[in-house]
């Protein structure tokens, strides 16, 4: 049997990006903060006082992803915790002020680094591979929690 082509396999692809994606987050925005960890600062900068399920399901993490993600971000005092004054079993989270100035300086720095990202695609192109990989990142996430079994019972 002859090797397989990884150049056609979407996964192996997908891994070559994460990685050149890994080395340019940390070579331009940040050593300290992970993109998964700006994802969430970035959700709760545009809607403040979420609780921490409903962040994960907005930035793509499951539930004990998330909560290792909260509590670092909390630790170096980005975020706050309080409790629900409707339901005191959850919290509602908060970015602090120094989390919202971190904010402000990622982004500014996610922006270049997404330039340089980006830079072999035109315009045009961009355009495509975002929708695409929207596509396949959306229909991959139903996989992952479908609605209906994957596979029907007999």
């Amino acid at each position: 049997m002859a090797a397989a082509d990884l150049t056609t396999h979407p996964g192996h692809l997908a891994r070559r990006l994460q990685q050149a994606h890994y080395l340019l987050w940390n070579a331009m925005v940040s050593e300290e903060i992970t993109s998964p960890q700006y994802a969430v600062l970035n959700t709760l900068v545009a809607e403040p006082g979420l609780d921490q399920r409903t962040v994960g399901e907005r930035v793509g993490l499951d539930r004990s992803t998330i909560a290792e993600v909260i509590s670092r971000l909390s630790r170096r005092g980005l975020l706050d915790k309080v409790r629900d004054p409707q339901d005191g079993r959850r919290s509602l989270l908060r970015p602090t002020d120094e989390g919202v100035r971190t904010h402000r300086r990622l982004t500014v720095r996610t922006a270049r680094m997404n330039q340089v990202f980006l830079a072999p695609l035109t315009a045009d192109e961009r355009t495509v591979f975002f929708d695409l990989i929207r596509r396949v990142a959306d229909a991959a996430e139903e996989l992952r929690n479908p609605e209906e079994p994957l596979v029907t019972p007999r």
